[in-house]
């Protein structure tokens, strides 16, 4: 969200703009919905919708300073533009850029250094909204802790909108016949008409990268600004009270959406019409006169919380951030009443960013130059990107070195439960940074299929050129073992195939995908087309392994994971018989332990005593999914079931750091350093069935 001034112009020329009071305070009401779903307020779920109507407010503003300067100059300064664009908005995201890099470094895990860095690059240069979207299909950064600079990316969407924004303007005025407002009416109507296919379209297919790229919200600033060009033209409706009317429905439309919407809403989509749509009536109403304005939006508290919004949106989020990587509860969630102090206490670094760099810097006349702006902005990009270079600058200082020779499992033994337990850590392999990046190799050679698409998607290790061929087969858990199985493949020398697709176990079921809130039919298609080839062309051995929160769809709806687990175990049992049928041996890899906890950040705030990290084994196994897998082995007693928890897990309580070795890269997944190191415990089972 952007701020803009809240002033609009009349329709005749000769009239001065006046100030709407309403459009303040419907700007408290964006912010203030969006404060409350970010202090996780249970009433309103869909508080998000709260950017979407900063969007409409934005576009409606903006637009109305454009067609004003053109109705009295006949041209619109693209200079002038981009200067007023840059001194009002990128001072106060420097000194946040600031506060972000010293809450960082003081507050945060060094495992998110690197990570902050990029998104503070990424911020400067409004970008932030295409690398959420793409994180945001990356199934091994899921569980990742949000950033304190995610919320700038409506601020990206914004600005990317009003770079193009003015061209279109400005091709669109040129003198010729006609009416300039009506062809730019036709071309705002042109551009929202297919940004809204589009986002029905993309929302539909890849509701992660819907929500946060431009080319679906572009709609929602055309809708503001097209709206502008009506008000303009003197295209309202004159009674007071029909206005009000309207604006009221506007206003409980915003509302009716902010409290039914919630994380499974398919959004933004056409369901992003409610608060867009109510936004625009309670913009309509306020337009011509001030009798159509609503009372609530004008009172002293609104209106002092409409001025602030632009500050309230850039300070709460990081400090939010900072407070849950502080104060959250064993479900990494802060409390609600911490949340709400929090999200409170942003009022007073937002008072202060507004009354001393805000407000001077967009008042200033010397900063009025066009020049001297685009000197003041580009120090304040400067700023961010400052501010990532001391981040990944502190981040390698403070890393721990990684350990020549670690040797993970291997240091277990044959009794792993005899073995000391380390709890001090003064090297580590991989290193805390470069955890995150430890896994296995399909995701770097592109051949782990992500949740969108059912097409099999195939990578070779080992000897290519072998007559014994092992396939890897499953979701992340049966990838995670790729290294290990890598590593059997060169020493062995057969043929490893891999097939794997992001939450999809090899089983006839349909499941539900959590990431969409509906069912994987992407997955049941992909099991399907994989059967069919393993049956075409059989391998000597399929390896498999699955993690632990399926759930079946039944009637359209997900039935419970209890429910679910003897149902998924039955169609996965079904799969390993066909294939034993088929004189193809199935050797399934157990479910290793799921921490629950992210291991690399975990470690990296308990150095010098791991106990703090530590994990019953029972609670690790549960989440696993270890009781699918048992069930399924106990139909198919042809099938080999290799149990490696001790391994992995060798007391009652699992430690993240084995053999000088970090087990997992996030909270389930083994690092493909581990994995390696469990290569040996692998070999006797696979090779005895190999021949």
């Amino acid at each position: 969200m952007t701020a803009a001034t809240t002033s609009v112009a009349a329709p005749s020329r000769s009239a001065r703009p006046r100030f709407r009071a309403d459009i303040q305070g419907l700007r408290a009401v964006a912010v203030l919905l969006v404060l409350a779903y970010h202090a996780g307020v249970p009433l309103v779920p869909g508080g998000y919708v709260g950017v979407d109507v900063f969007f409409v407010i934005s576009g409606f503003l903006i637009t109305g300073l454009v067609l004003r300067e053109v109705e009295e100059t006949g041209r619109l300064s693209l200079r002038r533009f981009y200067a007023r664009r840059a001194k009002r908005l990128l001072p106060a995201t420097a000194v946040v850029f600031l506060a972000v890099t010293a809450l960082t470094i003081l507050a945060l895990p060094v495992t998110r250094w690197r990570e902050i860095a990029g998104d503070l690059v990424a911020s400067a240069t409004y970008l932030v909204n295409w690398r959420l979207a793409d994180r945001s299909v990356d199934y091994l950064a899921e569980g990742a802790a949000a950033g304190p600079l995610q919320h700038l990316w409506s601020l990206a969407v914004e600005e990317q909108f009003y770079l193009l924004w003015p061209l279109l303007v400005v091709a669109l005025v040129r003198p010729r016949a006609g009416s300039p407002a009506r062809r730019l009416g036709w071309g705002l109507l042109l551009v929202a008409a297919a940004s809204l296919a589009w986002s029905v379209h993309l929302t539909a297919r890849d509701p992660g990268a819907a929500y946060f790229v431009t080319t679906t919200r572009l709609w929602e600033l055309a809708l503001g600004a097209l709206l502008a060009v009506v008000v303009a033209r003197g295209v309202i409706g004159r009674s007071p009270r029909a206005r009000q009317a309207l604006g009221w429905t506007g206003l409980a439309a915003i509302g009716y959406a902010a409290v039914t919407f919630d994380a499974t809403t398919a959004f933004p989509g056409t369901a992003a019409l409610v608060p867009t749509l109510g936004a625009a009536a309670v913009l309509v109403a306020g337009s011509g006169d001030p009798r159509g304005e609503l009372a609530p939006l004008t009172g002293p508290f609104v209106q002092r919380v409409g001025a602030l919004s632009y500050s309230l949106y850039l300070w709460h989020w990081p400090l939010v951030v900072v407070a849950t990587s502080l104060w959250a509860g064993p479900d990494g969630v802060l409390p609600l009443a911490t949340a709400l102090a929090v999200v409170a206490g942003s009022a007073l670094p937002a008072w202060l960013t507004y009354r001393f760099v805000e407000e001077p810097f967009h008042r200033s006349r010397r900063l009025a130059a066009p020049w001297r702006a685009a000197v003041t902005g580009a120090a304040c990009v400067a700023v961010g990107f400052a501010g990532a270079a001391a981040l990944t600058l502190a981040a390698d200082r403070a890393d721990v070195p990684a350990e020549r020779g670690a040797t993970g499992a291997a240091a277990l033994g044959d009794e792993p439960a005899a073995v000391e337990p380390t709890y001090e850590v003064t090297s580590l392999t991989p290193s805390l940074l470069d955890a995150a990046d430890d896994v296995a190799a399909v995701y770097a050679d592109g051949c782990h299929q992500d949740a969108l698409s059912p097409g099999v998607l195939t990578c070779v290790y080992g000897d290519a050129d072998s007559d014994v061929v092992v396939a890897l087969v499953g979701d992340s858990h049966a990838a995670h073992w790729q290294p290990a199985l890598a590593v059997l493949a060169e020493e062995h020398g057969f043929r490893l195939e891999t097939s794997t697709k992001s939450s999809c176990l090899l089983a006839p079921a349909l499941v539900w995908e959590d990431s969409t809130s509906r069912p994987y039919t992407s997955c049941l298609e992909w099991q399907a087309t994989l059967t069919e080839r393993l049956m075409a062309e059989p391998p000597d051995v399929v390896v498999v392994s699955a993690g632990g929160h399926y759930q079946l769809v039944e009637d359209g709806a997900a039935l419970s994971r209890e429910e679910s687990r003897e149902p998924v175990a039955q169609a996965m049992a079904a799969t390993w018989q066909a294939l034993e049928e088929e004189g193809i041996e199935v050797l399934a890899l157990l479910d290793t332990p799921w921490p629950g906890i992210d291991a690399p950040e975990c470690v990296s705030e308990h150095l010098t005593d791991l106990s703090g990290c530590a994990v019953p084994r029972a609670e690790a196994m549960e989440r696993s999914g270890a009781a699918i897998l048992r069930a399924a082995a106990e139909r198919v007693p042809a099938a080999d079931l290799l149990d490696l928890t001790e391994f992995v897990c060798p007391r009652e309580e699992c430690l993240p750091v084995v053999g000088g070795v970090l087990t997992h890269s996030d909270t389930h997944h083994l690092t493909a350093t581990y994995a390696r190191t469990l290569a040996p415990r692998i070999a006797g089972p696979l090779t005895s069935l190999l021949g």
